[in-house]
């Protein structure tokens, strides 16, 4: 695994306009980064990242069918009880999921450590399905790499596939995309994946969270008053349970993407359950609850993680009794009310005084390509540029 600095196109910001690359640039700092590139080998990309993300996702499945049925975990993964009902329908109807993204530390030598998991509203997945793709194939046509230049992405194809697969679950229902207004990324991720369902000859319509309201017999309309029956939402499911609607969810003849079940996937309790479950496993990290700090190694470092945050917020380091490190590189943010999970620190690997995180995707239960985001920071945030991959 190498970090290799190579020239941008000369118009690859004109290029990404045209592609509806909207946030290739954001508050002035740059997203986007092709200055470089991250190359791996086959075995890297084969043994190092898609076994394991494979793997681990059976796992995480496998924390799910547990706690669903346990209401004491229910209640260690702070998921409010009057949506318990919800989520265990979920699971045991079998709805289906679309994505997910597993988050490493892996430097192509040693084991991939997972971070988290990113199940319900992960993004970057434009940047590595469709816009990576596209500066590769730049990169070859203008034979600035090899002709055998390859990448671990085969995520657009899956996604065409994967929402086949679920339209076929629900034939003749119109699926609504939506996202929160006043954001680029994610209208662009959003329409990013409304293209695919087109490409999967889905009916199709979007409606942002805020537009969205409720009818007398309690159900979702878009602002034509259609009443949606089939959305994809750009939305973490626990802040549909704490959202004035919350107490309505289930009353619904509605399928969701992500699921409601995804609840359990998207949340830092998976971690500990994980080490529970699965102890000493290679490509995990030692974690624990708040209460089980007693359990921890005294030499151990840890990191202090919300059980529900997002986008590397409120994160800090801590030794094992839970005090803080005071770290330059802890992370503010408005999470944490719900509480904390420690698991063991383990620093991300640093190519060229970058730290470099990287991001696994899953799609129908298939490990389908990687993304790649760098920070001068230990901790990667919503702002840490993304670089793309090669594989030579």
């Amino acid at each position: 695994m190498l970090r290799v600095p190579c020239e941008e196109r000369s118009n690859w910001e004109a290029l990404a306009d045209e592609f509806g690359f909207k946030f290739h640039t954001m508050y002035g700092e740059k997203y986007w980064d092709e200055s470089a590139y991250y190359q791996f080998s086959l075995g890297q990309i084969e043994n190092g990242i898609e076994a394991p993300t494979e793997d681990i996702h059976q796992m995480c499945l496998a924390v799910v069918d547990r706690v669903i049925h346990d209401d004491a975990l229910l209640t260690k993964f702070a998921i409010p009880q009057a949506q318990w009902a919800l989520i265990k329908t979920s699971w045991e109807n079998g709805d289906p999921s679309l994505y997910s993204r597993l988050d490493f530390a892996y430097d192509g030598s040693g084991v991939a450590k997972l971070y988290e998991n990113n199940a319900d509203t992960p993004t970057s997945i434009y940047e590595t399905g469709f816009w990576q793709w596209v500066w590769l194939e730049n990169k070859v046509d203008t034979q600035n790499l090899p002709r055998h230049a390859d990448q671990f992405n085969s995520v657009q194809e899956k996604l065409v596939n994967r929402f086949k697969e679920i339209y076929a679950l629900n034939p003749e229902r119109t699926l609504h995309f939506a996202c929160c207004k006043d954001t680029e990324e994610d209208r662009g991720t959003v329409q990013y994946l409304e293209d695919c369902a087109k490409a999967a000859n889905i009916d199709t319509k979007f409606v942002y969270i805020e537009d969205i309201g409720i009818d007398k017999e309690d159900q979702f309309t878009d602002l034509d008053n259609q009443v949606i029956t089939w959305m994809f939402k750009l939305y973490p499911w626990e802040f549909m349970f704490e959202d004035e609607y919350g107490q309505i969810l289930g009353k619904q003849n509605i399928r969701w993407l992500e699921p409601p079940w995804k609840a359990i996937l998207s949340n830092k309790a998976l971690l500990p359950m994980l080490w529970k479950m699965f102890p000493e496993h290679p490509n995990l990290l030692p974690s624990y609850f708040e209460d089980e700090l007693h359990l921890v190694p005294e030499d151990m470092e840890l990191v202090k993680k919300p059980i529900f945050s997002r986008e590397g917020a409120n994160i800090s380091f801590t030794n094992s009794r839970g005090e803080p490190l005071g770290s330059a590189s802890d992370s503010d943010g408005p999470y944490g009310e719900e509480g904390f999970i420690f698991q063991q620190k383990y620093s991300l690997p640093t190519f060229d005084g970058n730290h470099t995180l990287i991001g696994s995707w899953l799609i129908d239960d298939q490990a389908a390509g990687i993304s790649i985001r760098e920070d001068a920071n230990a901790i990667t945030q919503d702002m840490s540029r993304y670089l793309p991959h090669v594989i030579c």
